[in-house]
C-alpha cells in the first residue's frame, strides 16, 4: 500500500491541477497538444473532468478508508485504478486514431495506462480470496 499511496497522490492532486490549470487557460501555450483550441477538442477534452473527478476521488476515499482500516479501501482503490486505466486509454485511442504523436501528452496518458496494472493483480487476488 505505502507504494500504491504514492500513486494516488500523485495522479489523483495531479488531475487536480491538471482541470484547475485548464480552467484558468495556465498550461503554456508550447505544451497544449494539437489544436488545443479547436471548439470540438475544447468538448473532448472537458468530456475527461467527470471521469477525472471520480478518478481523484475513489483514489482520496480509497486512502481515507486505508488509514480507517476499513477494508472497502481495496474495492474503492481497484475502481479508481480501472478508471485511470480507461482514462488515459480514451485519450491514447483518441490520438491514435488522428495519427497525432505528442510526447508530453503521450507520456502522461502511457502512465495512466501503465502504473494502475503494477496495482490491480494484488487488489483482485486479496478480493477474490475474501469471497
Amino acid at each position: 500500500m505505502k507504494s500504491l499511496k504514492k500513486f494516488f497522490l500523485i495522479t489523483d492532486m495531479g488531475f487536480v491541477i491538471y482541470w484547475f490549470i485548464t480552467l484558468f487557460h495556465l498550461i503554456p501555450e508550447s505544451l497544449l497538444f494539437k489544436d488545443y483550441i479547436n471548439p470540438i477538442l475544447v468538448v473532448w477534452n472537458w468530456s475527461f473532468f467527470p471521469l477525472d473527478m471520480l478518478i481523484s476521488i475513489t483514489g482520496f476515499y480509497g486512502l481515507y478508508l486505508y488509514n480507517k482500516k476499513n477494508i472497502l479501501w481495496k474495492k474503492i482503490s481497484l475502481i479508481s485504478l480501472v478508471l485511470t486505466i480507461c482514462s488515459g486509454l480514451q485519450a491514447i485511442s483518441f490520438w491514435l486514431i488522428r495519427c497525432d504523436f505528442d510526447p508530453i501528452w503521450w507520456l502522461f496518458n502511457s502512465y495512466l495506462i501503465i502504473y494502475p496494472l503494477f496495482f490491480i493483480k494484488g487488489l483482485l487476488i486479496d478480493n477474490w480470496e475474501r469471497c
